[in-house]
């Protein structure tokens, strides 16, 4: 998939694994946004209505699993830490020939073994439902960098910062600055995957220092930006 491209809303009769060998990839559905870079693989459950969009060039490898085949026991959609082997695993199971051979299924095998034992990650961006805390948090969609306090933003979307306290925890199960975190985390895995600087994105997502955006990025993740954009662009 080239950056930039979209594959319309749509859903499958089993269960999908998603992974993006190049780039990243975000899957949205009506619940919210995951994102996946090269070191993680998206679990999307049977029936559930998704889209995608391509984040830098993207080589996307899909698995198919059978309604009835749950590993993980998962039934929405979940992040999940991509390893080296776990990465090899899945690039070779979706490389043609794609028949029923003996040594396929036993590769098989391997791969629903190291899924059930790969650590899950929340890079999940819920959604809003109520209309002024979805148009707050397009606003910051559109510009991640957006400083503002919640009491300001409230005053442009119309409803008191109480209200909106109130609705970040309701709908979102989190409070403003962890929604807004996720958001910028959120955004910097997409601009690292394009090939940005660490101190660019550092400063398009909102952090005071590359330093700051660091330390926050290592703690959700376990590794440094630095070592995500090597990881992507060598």
């Amino acid at each position: 998939m080239a950056t930039g491209s979209e594959i319309d809303a749509h859903r499958h009769d089993d269960h999908q694994i998603v992974y993006a060998g190049r780039g990243a990839l975000t899957v949205t559905t009506g619940r919210g946004t995951w994102v996946a870079p090269a070191t993680r693989a998206i679990w999307v459950p049977a029936g559930t209505v998704h889209a995608h969009q391509a984040h830098g060039a993207v080589d996307l490898h899909l698995v198919g699993l059978p309604v009835g085949d749950n590993p993980l026991g998962l039934d929405e959609p979940t992040v999940l830490s991509v390893g080296p082997l776990l990465r090899e695993l899945l690039v070779a199971y979706t490389r043609p020939p794609l028949d029923d051979r003996p040594e396929r299924s036993r590769l098989r095998a391997v791969l629903l073994d190291q899924l059930r034992a790969a650590p899950r990650r929340a890079v999940h961006l819920p959604s809003p439902v109520s209309p002024r805390l979805t148009a707050l948090c397009a606003l910051l969609g559109a510009d991640p960098a957006d400083n503002r306090t919640l009491a300001a933003l409230g005053r442009e979307v119309g409803a008191s910062e109480r209200t909106l306290s109130r609705l970040f925890r309701a709908e979102l199960g989190m409070t403003f600055p962890q929604w807004r975190t996720r958001l910028r985390l959120h955004h910097a895995l997409v601009l690292l995957a394009r090939g940005t600087p660490v101190t660019a994105v550092a400063h398009r997502c909102g952090w005071s220092s590359a330093s700051a955006f660091i330390d926050v990025f290592r703690r959700a993740f376990g590794h440094t930006p630095g070592a995500e954009l090597r990881r992507e662009h060598g």
